[in-house]
């Protein structure tokens, strides 16, 4: 490895007070310290243009090392202002964890409009006002449903945005008769995070729908490489485009995500969604938790197996998607389950709710 054209990748301790790591970020960002890397990262060096290295969630096998330049940080904390019509001054509060871009993001837009976050991961106590947050549809269901401190913190926010995972239209709904100014995101790590707000690409930023229905991405913020798997790295990227695993549609100018290549699964010789299905029940049952999963079946091809989190009657399930989707989403057999295991912040990880089943 030729050291002159690399840069030493530091880690961020959990542990490190928000202000110190502020200070790293500024240098970072600067040219002036070593890259910073939130997460597992392993790499400890990377090419010199490398300010900030996250890690992906592993959703399909080990994490990547997603590395990212100064510019496409702040090229996406830029947009994301514009988008917000965001001022100096204003503030952001910091509610995800740092191992995850959305997380990093609101440090650096804190830079941006020089002001510092609010920290508010570990707080106790009446939140504080902030202008703009950032959390995942988990946290805004816990604060519809009994966090009132959090719930009034964004319901005094400009705007939140809500992003990381798939976020329900009557979830939506409820946060909007609450008052809540509700941004919806789209992204990755390897586009700086969120770049897709309410539908709409933000500045700098292309969509497009390639012939497999897969959403393909272009821009300013898009990450230059993973540090520990380059050969991946240019299955996706083709030197202008980032093609992810993700289906998407433009309906009436607006792009919707409609779910992951790998979440549509072939039972009986019929497509089914799972992510369609998860979006049904939590539309008709609010009252319960549930995800939709397939395991390999030689008779189906892939069975498909509902985990749930709550009290309902397994036949009320199983009748209410057979009715409604058809023979292939009745569920093969339905689990219950204490939480549901995730990934990162806010995913389903369905390779644990398989794995879970094959240890039963």
């Amino acid at each position: 490895m030729d050291m002159k054209s690399q840069r030493k990748v530091s880690l961020v301790g959990s542990e490190e007070p928000l202000a110190e790591i502020m200070a790293k970020i500024t240098s970072a960002l600067n040219g002036n310290g070593p890259a910073l890397a939130f997460g597992p990262v392993q790499s400890s060096f990377a090419p010199d243009s490398i300010a900030v290295v996250v890690t992906t969630t592993g959703s399909t096998g080990v994490a990547k090392e997603v590395a990212l330049t100064a510019q496409a940080v702040i090229a996406s904390a830029q947009a994301s202002h514009k988008f917000l019509g965001a001022k100096i001054g204003q503030r952001w509060s910091l509610l995800l964890p740092l191992t995850h871009i959305a997380g990093v993001n609101v440090l650096v837009r804190c830079l941006e409009l020089q002001s510092q976050p609010i920290d508010l991961r570990n707080f106790e106590g009446e939140y504080p006002h902030a202008d703009y947050t950032a959390i995942v549809p988990t946290q805004l269901y816990r604060a519809l449903h009994g966090d009132e401190k959090l719930l009034r913190h964004l319901q005094s926010a400009k705007a939140v945005l809500v992003g990381g995972a798939h976020l329900p239209r009557h979830l939506r709904d409820q946060a909007e008769h609450h008052k809540i100014t509700i941004v919806t995101t789209y992204g990755m790590s390897e586009t700086s995070g969120g770049c897709v707000y309410n539908g709409e690409p933000l500045d700098g930023i292309k969509i497009e729908i390639d012939a497999h229905s897969l959403v393909r991405i272009s821009g300013k913020t898009l990450a230059s490489t993973y540090l520990n798997a380059e050969s991946e790295w240019q299955k996706s990227f083709d030197g202008a485009w980032f093609t992810t695993q993700d289906i998407g549609e433009y309906t009436d100018g607006f792009l919707q995500i409609l779910g992951r290549d790998d979440e549509i699964i072939i039972s009986g010789g019929e497509n089914v969604s799972l992510n369609a299905i998860d979006e049904l029940l939590s539309l008709h049952f609010p009252e319960i938790e549930a995800a939709a999963f397939a395991v390999t079946d030689l008779e189906w091809g892939h069975a498909l197996h509902l985990a749930i989190v709550g009290q309902i009657e397994n036949s009320t399930l199983a009748i209410f998607l057979e009715k409604t989707l058809g023979v292939s989403a009745k569920p093969k057999k339905i689990h219950r389950v204490d939480s549901m295991p995730r990934i990162g912040i806010g995913k389903i990880d369905r390779k644990a709710l398989v794995e879970l089943l094959h240890n039963e």
